[in-house]
């Protein structure tokens, strides 16, 4: 499971996230930065899944707070999607169907891995309401049983000023798709 961050790589980090929360204040109007460090000091297993997020390049940032549980929500907000988080296939499922040219992982363990999860298709609206992402690259997002059940995974990208969400074989994997996830601290 998660490891704990060195206190040297733990403060390394939390000047980055504090350096692109004060950056990016329009995506979390109202938090502050004090009450979100607090949070992060009283959780050194979801500073190291931030690690993890930064690390694949998902440069993660609040992007608001859970008004039920008080958690600040996190999410990778690099303009594309990370690009340490691309080439994989849907699932664990679909990376053992493919015979030939298998990916080296596969979205939903990477995911698990990191202890973040992959976002849905309404949190990926919501992270477009907080800037432009995707333009290039594109994100698989959760998929419902019923389809994936079917061999098919949704991802979503922005084309057009327009948030998309498509289908595809959930073994297919290309180099501009990776997917985006969510952290709740």
């Amino acid at each position: 499971m998660a490891a704990k961050l060195t206190t040297a790589k733990a403060t390394e980090l939390t000047g980055t996230l504090k350096h692109r929360f004060e950056k990016n204040i329009g995506r979390h109007t109202g938090i502050l930065w004090e009450d979100v460090h607090a949070r992060l000091k009283k959780a050194p297993d979801k500073l190291w899944s931030l690690n993890e997020m930064e690390a694949s390049g998902g440069e993660p940032d609040v992007v608001g707070k859970d008004d039920k549980t008080g958690a600040y929500i996190f999410m990778d907000c690099s303009a594309e999607s990370p690009a340490g988080r691309r080439s994989c296939c849907f699932d664990s499922a679909a990376w053992e169907a493919r015979k030939e040219a298998r990916p080296e992982t596969d979205a939903k363990s990477l995911a698990a891995e990191m202890g973040i999860e992959m976002l849905t298709e309404e949190q990926y609206r919501f992270l477009q309401t907080k800037g432009k992402f995707d333009l290039k690259t594109s994100s698989w997002i959760q998929t419902p049983d019923k389809i994936r059940g079917l061999g098919g995974a949704l991802f979503c990208d922005r084309r057009y000023d327009t948030v998309f969400t498509y289908h595809n074989g959930a073994q297919s994997y290309y180099a501009a798709r990776g997917f985006r996830g969510v952290l709740y601290v």
